[in-house]
Protein backbone atom coordinates (compact mmCIF):
# COMPACT_ATOMS: atom_id res chain seq x y z
CA UNK A 1 0.00 0.00 0.00
CA UNK A 2 1.32 3.56 -0.75
CA UNK A 3 1.60 5.30 2.34
CA UNK A 4 0.44 9.58 2.01
CA UNK A 5 1.34 12.15 4.19
CA UNK A 6 0.25 15.55 4.72
CA UNK A 7 2.31 18.76 3.65
CA UNK A 8 0.88 22.04 4.84
CA UNK A 9 4.19 23.58 2.97
CA UNK A 10 7.46 22.79 1.64
CA UNK A 11 9.16 21.71 5.52
CA UNK A 12 6.62 19.55 6.19
CA UNK A 13 6.52 18.17 2.15
CA UNK A 14 10.47 17.41 3.06
CA UNK A 15 10.11 16.36 6.04
CA UNK A 16 7.49 13.81 5.13
CA UNK A 17 9.36 11.94 2.60
CA UNK A 18 12.85 12.04 4.94
CA UNK A 19 10.82 9.91 7.40
CA UNK A 20 9.13 7.78 4.84
CA UNK A 21 6.23 8.70 2.27
CA UNK A 22 5.86 7.28 -0.67
CA UNK A 23 3.51 10.49 -1.57
CA UNK A 24 2.09 13.77 -0.10
CA UNK A 25 -0.88 15.96 -0.56
CA UNK A 26 -0.62 19.54 -0.39
CA UNK A 27 -2.67 22.27 -1.52
CA UNK A 28 -2.02 25.98 -3.55
CA UNK A 29 -4.05 29.29 -1.62
CA UNK A 30 -7.91 29.49 -2.14
CA UNK A 31 -8.54 26.11 -3.76
CA UNK A 32 -7.32 23.79 -0.28
CA UNK A 33 -9.80 23.19 2.34
CA UNK A 34 -6.76 23.93 4.45
CA UNK A 35 -7.21 27.41 3.69
CA UNK A 36 -4.85 28.31 7.21
CA UNK A 37 -2.39 25.93 6.39
CA UNK A 38 0.60 27.56 4.90
CA UNK A 39 -0.06 25.79 1.81
CA UNK A 40 2.76 25.51 -1.08
CA UNK A 41 4.24 29.00 -2.09
CA UNK A 42 3.40 29.32 -5.42
CA UNK A 43 6.27 31.36 -6.02
CA UNK A 44 8.42 28.50 -4.80
CA UNK A 45 6.93 25.86 -7.04
CA UNK A 46 10.34 25.05 -8.38
CA UNK A 47 11.48 23.55 -4.95
CA UNK A 48 8.46 22.02 -4.77
CA UNK A 49 9.88 19.73 -7.30
CA UNK A 50 13.15 19.23 -6.44
CA UNK A 51 12.04 18.13 -2.96
CA UNK A 52 9.92 15.25 -4.67
CA UNK A 53 13.17 13.36 -5.59
CA UNK A 54 10.91 11.07 -7.41
CA UNK A 55 8.52 10.45 -4.71
CA UNK A 56 4.93 11.41 -5.66
CA UNK A 57 2.98 14.36 -5.09
CA UNK A 58 -0.93 15.15 -5.18
CA UNK A 59 -2.04 18.43 -6.03
CA UNK A 60 -5.84 18.94 -3.21
CA UNK A 61 -7.78 21.25 -4.89
CA UNK A 62 -11.10 19.97 -3.29
CA UNK A 63 -13.22 23.43 -2.35
CA UNK A 64 -16.65 23.14 -4.06
CA UNK A 65 -16.33 26.00 -6.98
CA UNK A 66 -18.28 28.87 -7.64
CA UNK A 67 -18.28 30.43 -10.91
CA UNK A 68 -15.85 33.15 -9.97
CA UNK A 69 -13.27 29.98 -8.44
CA UNK A 70 -13.48 28.40 -12.11
CA UNK A 71 -11.90 30.95 -13.33
CA UNK A 72 -9.43 32.01 -10.83
CA UNK A 73 -8.50 28.60 -11.37
CA UNK A 74 -7.90 28.33 -14.86
CA UNK A 75 -5.74 31.08 -14.82
CA UNK A 76 -3.84 29.11 -11.55
CA UNK A 77 -3.87 26.21 -14.35
CA UNK A 78 -2.16 28.19 -17.31
CA UNK A 79 0.91 28.77 -15.18
CA UNK A 80 1.37 25.41 -13.05
CA UNK A 81 4.35 23.97 -13.94
CA UNK A 82 3.77 20.70 -16.40
CA UNK A 83 4.97 17.56 -13.78
CA UNK A 84 4.67 18.84 -10.74
CA UNK A 85 1.54 17.15 -9.19
CA UNK A 86 1.39 13.50 -9.82
CA UNK A 87 -2.34 13.81 -9.63
CA UNK A 88 -4.86 16.08 -8.63
CA UNK A 89 -8.02 15.61 -5.65
CA UNK A 90 -10.93 17.15 -6.44
CA UNK A 91 -14.34 17.24 -4.94
CA UNK A 92 -16.33 18.90 -7.13
CA UNK A 93 -17.00 17.62 -10.82
CA UNK A 94 -17.54 20.53 -12.37
CA UNK A 95 -13.98 21.65 -12.08
CA UNK A 96 -12.56 18.16 -13.46
CA UNK A 97 -12.89 19.12 -17.28
CA UNK A 98 -10.19 22.49 -16.44
CA UNK A 99 -7.92 19.50 -15.16
CA UNK A 100 -9.02 17.37 -17.90
CA UNK A 101 -7.78 20.42 -20.50
CA UNK A 102 -4.76 21.22 -19.34
CA UNK A 103 -3.31 17.95 -17.73
CA UNK A 104 -4.95 15.52 -19.49
CA UNK A 105 -2.77 12.89 -18.58
CA UNK A 106 -2.60 13.15 -15.01
CA UNK A 107 -5.18 11.63 -13.21
CA UNK A 108 -7.61 12.34 -11.30
CA UNK A 109 -8.41 11.76 -7.16
CA UNK A 110 -11.81 12.07 -6.02
CA UNK A 111 -11.71 13.70 -2.73
CA UNK A 112 -13.43 12.47 0.28
CA UNK A 113 -15.45 15.34 0.65
CA UNK A 114 -17.53 14.36 -2.00
CA UNK A 115 -18.90 12.31 -0.26
CA UNK A 116 -18.53 9.09 -2.36
CA UNK A 117 -20.68 6.42 -0.23
CA UNK A 118 -21.46 3.61 -2.69
CA UNK A 119 -20.17 1.43 -5.85
CA UNK A 120 -22.85 3.45 -8.37
CA UNK A 121 -21.29 6.02 -7.69
CA UNK A 122 -17.70 5.26 -7.87
CA UNK A 123 -19.00 3.46 -11.15
CA UNK A 124 -20.10 7.40 -11.75
CA UNK A 125 -16.88 9.30 -11.05
CA UNK A 126 -15.09 6.82 -12.98
CA UNK A 127 -16.88 7.65 -15.96
CA UNK A 128 -15.85 11.23 -15.44
CA UNK A 129 -12.21 10.18 -15.50
CA UNK A 130 -11.15 9.55 -12.30
CA UNK A 131 -8.77 6.79 -11.23
CA UNK A 132 -9.01 6.81 -7.47
CA UNK A 133 -11.68 7.54 -4.82
CA UNK A 134 -10.81 8.49 -1.24
CA UNK A 135 -14.39 7.46 -0.10
CA UNK A 136 -16.83 9.35 2.88
CA UNK A 137 -15.22 8.74 5.59
CA UNK A 138 -18.16 7.31 7.41
CA UNK A 139 -17.72 3.80 4.98
CA UNK A 140 -16.63 0.62 6.68
CA UNK A 141 -13.84 -1.69 5.61
CA UNK A 142 -17.13 -4.03 4.36
CA UNK A 143 -18.31 -1.50 2.57
CA UNK A 144 -14.56 -0.31 0.81
CA UNK A 145 -14.17 -3.92 -0.23
CA UNK A 146 -17.28 -3.95 -1.77
CA UNK A 147 -16.15 -0.57 -3.71
CA UNK A 148 -13.39 -1.88 -4.91
CA UNK A 149 -14.58 -5.24 -6.07
CA UNK A 150 -17.17 -3.23 -8.44
CA UNK A 151 -15.77 -0.22 -9.34
CA UNK A 152 -12.04 -1.63 -10.29
CA UNK A 153 -10.81 2.09 -8.96
CA UNK A 154 -8.03 2.57 -6.85
CA UNK A 155 -9.18 3.15 -3.33
CA UNK A 156 -7.63 5.45 -1.10
CA UNK A 157 -8.70 5.74 2.85
CA UNK A 158 -7.77 7.43 5.82
CA UNK A 159 -5.67 5.81 8.25
CA UNK A 160 -4.95 8.05 10.70
CA UNK A 161 -5.53 11.76 12.32
CA UNK A 162 -8.53 14.05 13.40
CA UNK A 163 -12.08 13.16 12.65
CA UNK A 164 -14.84 15.20 12.18
CA UNK A 165 -18.44 15.42 13.77
CA UNK A 166 -20.14 15.98 10.22
CA UNK A 167 -20.61 13.97 7.65
CA UNK A 168 -17.21 13.48 5.41
CA UNK A 169 -16.81 17.10 7.44
CA UNK A 170 -19.41 18.85 5.53
CA UNK A 171 -20.24 21.20 8.52
CA UNK A 172 -22.01 24.92 9.00
CA UNK A 173 -21.25 25.30 12.44
CA UNK A 174 -17.74 27.35 11.79
CA UNK A 175 -19.54 29.31 9.75
CA UNK A 176 -22.54 29.89 12.21
CA UNK A 177 -20.32 30.19 14.93
CA UNK A 178 -17.60 32.44 13.73
CA UNK A 179 -18.34 33.40 9.80
CA UNK A 180 -15.12 31.08 8.97
CA UNK A 181 -16.56 28.41 6.65
CA UNK A 182 -15.32 24.74 6.79
CA UNK A 183 -16.45 24.59 3.43
CA UNK A 184 -13.78 27.13 2.09
CA UNK A 185 -11.58 25.16 3.76
CA UNK A 186 -11.47 27.83 7.09
CA UNK A 187 -12.81 26.04 9.78
CA UNK A 188 -12.47 27.09 13.25
CA UNK A 189 -13.25 24.04 14.71
CA UNK A 190 -16.30 24.65 17.12
CA UNK A 191 -16.60 21.15 17.33
CA UNK A 192 -13.54 21.25 19.66
CA UNK A 193 -14.77 23.56 22.30
CA UNK A 194 -15.51 22.87 25.85
CA UNK A 195 -19.17 23.75 25.87
CA UNK A 196 -21.70 24.78 29.03
CA UNK A 197 -25.16 24.38 29.46
CA UNK A 198 -27.40 27.48 29.67
CA UNK A 199 -30.11 28.84 32.22
CA UNK A 200 -31.75 26.58 33.78
CA UNK A 201 -35.22 27.58 33.94
CA UNK A 202 -35.03 28.89 37.90
CA UNK A 203 -31.52 30.30 37.48
CA UNK A 204 -31.17 32.87 34.67
CA UNK A 205 -27.83 33.57 33.20
CA UNK A 206 -25.91 31.20 35.24
CA UNK A 207 -23.62 28.56 33.08
CA UNK A 208 -23.50 24.94 33.94
CA UNK A 209 -20.43 22.88 32.83
CA UNK A 210 -21.26 19.89 31.14
CA UNK A 211 -18.97 17.30 32.93
CA UNK A 212 -18.50 13.26 32.62
CA UNK A 213 -16.70 11.94 35.43
CA UNK A 214 -13.77 14.12 36.41
CA UNK A 215 -12.85 15.52 32.77
CA UNK A 216 -15.21 17.41 30.48
CA UNK A 217 -17.18 16.64 28.03
CA UNK A 218 -16.87 19.06 24.67
CA UNK A 219 -19.99 16.86 23.35
CA UNK A 220 -19.54 17.70 19.69
CA UNK A 221 -16.04 16.47 19.61
CA UNK A 222 -15.33 13.55 18.03
CA UNK A 223 -12.36 11.17 18.83
CA UNK A 224 -8.96 10.55 16.67
CA UNK A 225 -8.67 7.60 13.72
CA UNK A 226 -5.71 5.24 14.18
CA UNK A 227 -5.94 2.06 12.20
CA UNK A 228 -2.30 1.31 13.27
CA UNK A 229 -2.82 -2.28 14.31
CA UNK A 230 -5.46 -2.86 11.29
CA UNK A 231 -3.07 -2.45 7.94
CA UNK A 232 -3.50 -5.64 6.90
CA UNK A 233 -6.82 -5.34 7.14
CA UNK A 234 -6.89 -2.76 4.90
CA UNK A 235 -4.89 -4.39 2.16
CA UNK A 236 -7.28 -7.41 2.05
CA UNK A 237 -9.87 -5.05 1.52
CA UNK A 238 -8.31 -4.22 -1.18
CA UNK A 239 -6.84 -1.04 0.00
CA UNK A 240 -4.50 0.80 -2.00
CA UNK A 241 -3.15 3.68 -0.14
CA UNK A 242 -3.33 4.94 3.16
CA UNK A 243 -3.68 8.16 4.27
CA UNK A 244 -2.42 10.73 7.10
CA UNK A 245 -4.57 13.69 7.88
CA UNK A 246 -2.99 16.98 9.47
CA UNK A 247 -1.54 19.50 6.73
CA UNK A 248 -2.39 21.71 9.95
CA UNK A 249 -0.47 20.07 12.30
CA UNK A 250 3.81 20.48 13.07
CA UNK A 251 6.77 19.37 11.39
CA UNK A 252 7.00 16.75 14.43
CA UNK A 253 3.73 15.36 13.66
CA UNK A 254 4.52 14.84 10.19
CA UNK A 255 7.47 12.80 11.06
CA UNK A 256 6.09 11.05 13.46
CA UNK A 257 3.15 9.63 12.23
CA UNK A 258 4.89 8.91 8.54
CA UNK A 259 7.64 7.31 10.15
CA UNK A 260 5.27 4.81 12.16
CA UNK A 261 3.36 4.25 9.30
CA UNK A 262 6.27 3.43 7.18
CA UNK A 263 7.05 0.63 9.28
CA UNK A 264 3.78 -0.51 9.91
CA UNK A 265 2.91 -0.46 6.08
CA UNK A 266 6.47 -2.80 5.66
CA UNK A 267 6.18 -5.09 8.43
CA UNK A 268 2.21 -6.04 7.11
CA UNK A 269 3.81 -6.43 3.72
CA UNK A 270 6.25 -8.71 5.02
CA UNK A 271 9.55 -6.51 3.97
CA UNK A 272 10.95 -6.06 7.74
CA UNK A 273 10.75 -7.45 11.12
CA UNK A 274 11.30 -4.53 12.97
CA UNK A 275 8.91 -4.75 16.47
CA UNK A 276 6.16 -2.32 15.22
CA UNK A 277 5.40 -1.16 19.28
CA UNK A 278 7.71 1.47 20.23
CA UNK A 279 6.42 3.34 16.86
CA UNK A 280 3.01 2.64 17.77
CA UNK A 281 4.02 4.46 21.35
CA UNK A 282 5.53 7.15 19.63
CA UNK A 283 2.44 7.97 17.90
CA UNK A 284 1.21 9.04 21.70
CA UNK A 285 3.74 11.37 21.73
CA UNK A 286 2.65 13.76 19.29
CA UNK A 287 -0.45 15.62 20.08
CA UNK A 288 -3.73 14.05 19.92
CA UNK A 289 -7.07 12.91 21.27
CA UNK A 290 -8.49 9.62 22.27
CA UNK A 291 -7.98 7.08 19.83
CA UNK A 292 -10.41 5.28 18.13
CA UNK A 293 -10.49 2.66 14.47
CA UNK A 294 -13.09 5.48 13.13
CA UNK A 295 -16.16 3.74 10.92
CA UNK A 296 -13.97 0.83 9.79
CA UNK A 297 -15.47 -2.14 11.94
CA UNK A 298 -18.75 -0.19 13.17
CA UNK A 299 -19.68 3.86 14.15
CA UNK A 300 -20.37 2.71 17.64
CA UNK A 301 -17.13 3.91 18.74
CA UNK A 302 -16.23 6.81 16.78
CA UNK A 303 -19.76 8.15 17.64
CA UNK A 304 -19.17 8.64 21.22
CA UNK A 305 -17.10 12.22 21.90
CA UNK A 306 -14.19 12.27 23.14
CA UNK A 307 -13.90 12.64 27.30
CA UNK A 308 -10.62 14.61 27.29
CA UNK A 309 -8.60 17.43 25.56
CA UNK A 310 -5.49 17.01 23.57
CA UNK A 311 -2.67 14.73 25.14
CA UNK A 312 0.68 16.76 25.05
CA UNK A 313 3.23 14.98 27.09
CA UNK A 314 5.85 16.18 24.16
CA UNK A 315 6.85 19.71 23.38
CA UNK A 316 8.59 20.01 19.60
CA UNK A 317 11.52 22.51 20.16
CA UNK A 318 12.75 22.36 16.58
CA UNK A 319 14.53 20.80 14.06
CA UNK A 320 18.63 20.29 13.29
CA UNK A 321 19.58 21.34 10.14
CA UNK A 322 23.02 21.24 8.22
CA UNK A 323 26.22 20.22 9.45
CA UNK A 324 28.77 23.63 9.88
CA UNK A 325 32.48 23.25 9.04
CA UNK A 326 33.08 23.28 12.39
CA UNK A 327 31.49 20.20 13.64
CA UNK A 328 27.90 22.66 14.96
CA UNK A 329 24.68 21.82 13.73
CA UNK A 330 22.36 24.79 12.47
CA UNK A 331 19.06 24.53 14.39
CA UNK A 332 15.36 25.65 12.97
CA UNK A 333 13.94 26.52 16.67
CA UNK A 334 10.06 26.55 17.31
CA UNK A 335 10.27 27.04 21.00
CA UNK A 336 13.06 28.41 23.79
CA UNK A 337 15.57 25.97 24.47
CA UNK A 338 18.29 25.68 27.15
CA UNK A 339 21.74 24.84 27.33
CA UNK A 340 21.86 21.19 28.99
CA UNK A 341 17.98 20.71 29.75
CA UNK A 342 17.27 16.62 28.87
CA UNK A 343 15.95 16.84 25.36
CA UNK A 344 15.28 13.79 22.61
CA UNK A 345 16.48 13.83 19.14
CA UNK A 346 14.03 11.64 16.96
CA UNK A 347 15.33 10.49 13.91
CA UNK A 348 14.28 9.07 10.19
CA UNK A 349 16.83 5.79 11.31
CA UNK A 350 16.32 5.72 14.53
CA UNK A 351 13.66 5.65 17.29
CA UNK A 352 15.16 8.53 19.61
CA UNK A 353 18.16 9.60 20.99
CA UNK A 354 18.35 11.25 25.16
CA UNK A 355 20.66 13.84 25.66
CA UNK A 356 21.30 16.17 28.53
CA UNK A 357 24.93 17.11 27.53
CA UNK A 358 24.90 19.61 24.74
CA UNK A 359 25.27 23.46 24.47
CA UNK A 360 24.24 26.02 22.48
CA UNK A 361 25.85 28.61 20.57
CA UNK A 362 24.01 32.11 19.58
CA UNK A 363 24.19 33.55 15.74
CA UNK A 364 27.85 34.41 16.47
CA UNK A 365 28.74 30.73 17.18
CA UNK A 366 29.70 32.08 20.78
CA UNK A 367 28.29 29.88 23.59
CA UNK A 368 24.96 30.49 24.99
CA UNK A 369 22.67 29.83 28.14
CA UNK A 370 19.89 29.33 26.20
CA UNK A 371 17.99 30.41 22.27
CA UNK A 372 14.93 31.46 21.04
CA UNK A 373 12.92 30.63 18.31
CA UNK A 374 13.31 32.91 15.20
CA UNK A 375 16.98 33.27 15.84
CA UNK A 376 20.15 32.00 14.49
CA UNK A 377 21.72 29.55 16.82
CA UNK A 378 23.63 26.55 16.62
CA UNK A 379 23.95 23.12 18.56
CA UNK A 380 27.09 21.21 19.77
CA UNK A 381 26.61 17.56 20.93
CA UNK A 382 28.84 14.43 20.90
CA UNK A 383 25.53 12.35 20.42
CA UNK A 384 24.85 10.93 16.49
CA UNK A 385 22.51 13.22 15.40
CA UNK A 386 21.72 13.89 11.49
CA UNK A 387 20.22 16.67 9.33
CA UNK A 388 16.42 16.23 10.11
CA UNK A 389 16.31 14.90 13.45
CA UNK A 390 13.82 16.59 15.25
CA UNK A 391 14.29 17.96 19.49
CA UNK A 392 11.66 17.36 21.72
CA UNK A 393 11.79 17.81 25.64
CA UNK A 394 8.82 16.46 27.92
CA UNK A 395 6.22 19.64 28.44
Amino acid sequence: MELVSPAGNLEKLTIAYLYGADACYAGLPGFSLRERADNLDPARLQEVAAAKSGRKLYGAFNICFTDADLASLEKTLERLPAGLFDAFILSDPGAAGLFRAYFPRTPLHLSTQANCTNSAAALVYRDLGFSRIIPARELGLKEIEAMKKRSGLEIEVFAHGAMCLAYSGRCHLSAYLTGRSANRGDCAHPCRWEYRVLEEGKRPGEYFPAFEGDGFASILSSKDLCLFDHLRELRDAGVDAIKIEGRMKSVYYTAVTARAYRLAVDRSEGRTTVDPAPYKEELYKVSHREFSTGFAFGGEEIEKPTLVSYARDYLFMGTVREKTDDGLFRLDLKNRLASGEPVEYVGFDVLFIPDTDFSLLDENKEPAPHVNHGKIAYLKTDKPVKPGYLIRKKS
